[in-house]
């Protein structure tokens, strides 16, 4: 009995002390009118370190807005039976995105390099979850109102990319960068993957194509709240950050390219490794031991003259160039392919659209960790697992689109070609689209942002002519022969010039 009350009074005085230190904690909460202090309440006893909670927001936000830009692929089938378009008119609706986007790429990313990611990112969600909104109501007034909503649902979306490169560069150290830049690139699909059936969903629901549009804005109103209290563009402006993580990332950064460190990348010269700056040199954007407590340093100035004058970037600009084409017109023409070449039910496209995005996703991701074993453990040289990543990219894709119409009879057939060639294609992602992390860091926004730019000219144009060149031919073979011309041309570029960089 005695024994008995003892326990009875331990538990009792130990719900004391647990309702009083959480009273206290929302005591604090409330009278707090710094959001700072309400991250370090929230986010100081979780382990999990702080720029895995970065790159999950990065990629969440990623997410939303590749399902915003591609779910007009799914929506367009519904509006075109509707409103009675032609592959013209469907050609010119799917492309105007790209003419908005075009005008802020690498604005943003200059902004972010400049400013940190956090505020550009964020002025760019509200955007294009505005217009997101709008889309529906601009249709039903004409063509024209769609057209220009879609202009300026690009112009939001701009920036995002190259953002969230300038914030990648600032938050992970190089053993890690290949996965993050990779699993950045695996959400765009993620998004596709999402946007895609439940596209479908609503389209086919008594609530029309027009719930689309409805359900993707308020999805990405709900983030942008999440991004503007959590969302940091420097890990030294984080609270709540662990001194061992900060030491991580600072001090990994720092030594990248000191001589301790420098056999695990290509032989040479370091300036043929490094895009610096005389003026503003690549490691003094780095604090030292005493001072990492100090605020998040920016770049003041961009060399463009110098970015421009390395050959190494013209490599991974005209690659993006020649990928840009083919990869944008799967992205938009792929469900209309599967409707009017293999007749897939309306009901079903999403979910054939979809399969190839989760291969890519897949693939992608563990592609990224080869990728950074290889460099960072195996020791062989960046330029071997950047080509070598390309070479199977660009082919993968290519021997899949050539060969699709004589060996696909059925649908199932041809789902499952072009979920093969998605994954072979997902390894482009550790190849050219994380090069500028290798050779200039500390500008990783404005280098992404001029590799998005190079990938929006034929990207207008691409998407367009794709459906003129249909509405003439009525032949697909066409179309995916041209996109494969641009993968080899655009692999051929960046193997052979991308080497006199990284040569003996």
């Amino acid at each position: 009995m005695h024994l008995s009350l003892n326990r009875s009074s331990l538990q009792f005085y130990f719900q004391i002390r647990s309702i009083r230190y959480y009273f206290n904690k929302y005591k604090l909460l409330r009278e707090s009118k710094n959001s700072r202090l309400i991250m370090a309440l929230i986010f100081t006893n979780w382990c999990i370190p702080k720029r895995i909670i970065i790159i999950l927001l990065c990629i969440s936000g990623f997410i939303i807005s590749y399902a915003d830009r591609s779910n007009i692929a799914i929506a367009i089938v519904y509006m075109a039976k509707e409103f009675n378009w032609d592959h013209s008119i469907q050609g010119y609706v799917l492309s105007a995105f790209y003419i908005g986007y075009f005008t802020t790429i690498i604005i943003g990313g200059v902004l972010a390099d400049k400013f940190g990611g956090k505020r550009v990112l964020s002025v760019a969600a509200a955007a294009w979850t505005l217009f997101t909104l709008l889309t529906p109501i601009s249709a039903r007034i004409n063509i024209y109102c769609l057209i220009l909503c879609r202009i300026c649902l690009g112009i939001g979306e701009g920036p995002t990319y190259s953002c969230i490169q300038s914030i990648i560069s600032k938050w992970f150290p190089p053993e890690e960068q290949s996965r993050a830049v990779a699993l950045l690139c695996v959400s765009i699909f993620i998004g596709m993957i999402v946007a895609m059936p439940i596209s479908n969903l609503l389209g086919s629901s008594q609530f029309g194509w027009e719930s689309i549009f409805w359900v993707f804005a308020v999805i990405g109103f709900i983030w942008s709240v999440i991004w503007h209290f959590y969302g940091k563009s420097d890990p030294r402006d984080y609270p709540g950050i662990s001194k061992e993580e900060l030491e991580w990332i600072l001090k990994n950064k720092s030594t990248v390219c000191s001589e301790d460190n420098f056999g695990n990348y290509p032989s040479g010269s370091r300036e043929y490794i490094t895009i610096i700056d005389h003026d503003h040199s690549e490691n003094d954007m780095l604090l030292s031991k005493d001072q990492i407590s100090s605020g998040p340093r920016y770049a003041q100035k961009i060399p463009w003259k110098l970015i421009f004058s390395h050959r190494e970037v013209w490599a991974i600009l005209l690659c993006q160039f020649f990928n840009a084409w083919g990869y944008f017109t799967m992205l938009s023409w792929l469900p209309i392919f599967y409707y009017e070449y293999f007749h897939v039910d309306i009901h079903l496209i999403g979910f054939y659209t979809a399969l190839p995005y989760l291969s890519y996703v897949i693939m992608g991701s563990i592609a990224g960790y080869i990728c950074d074993y290889s460099i960072h453990q195996l020791k062989i040289r960046v330029l071997i697992v950047r080509r070598s990543a390309n070479i199977i990219a660009s082919l993968g894709i290519s021997m899949i689109l050539l060969s699709i119409t004589y060996l696909a009879k059925t649908s199932v057939e041809g789902l499952l070609m072009i979920t093969i060639g998605f994954a072979l294609y997902s390894f482009k992602n550790s190849s050219y689209l994380v090069s500028h992390l290798d050779i200039a860091p500390r500008y990783a926004g404005a280098i992404s942002g001029l590799v998005i730019t190079c990938g929006m000219i034929p990207s207008i144009f691409g998407v367009a002519l794709t459906g003129w060149i249909v509405e003439v031919t009525n032949d697909w073979n066409i179309i995916w022969r041209i996109c494969s011309l641009c993968y080899i041309i655009g692999m051929v570029f960046y193997v052979s010039w991308s080497c006199g960089y990284y040569s003996e």
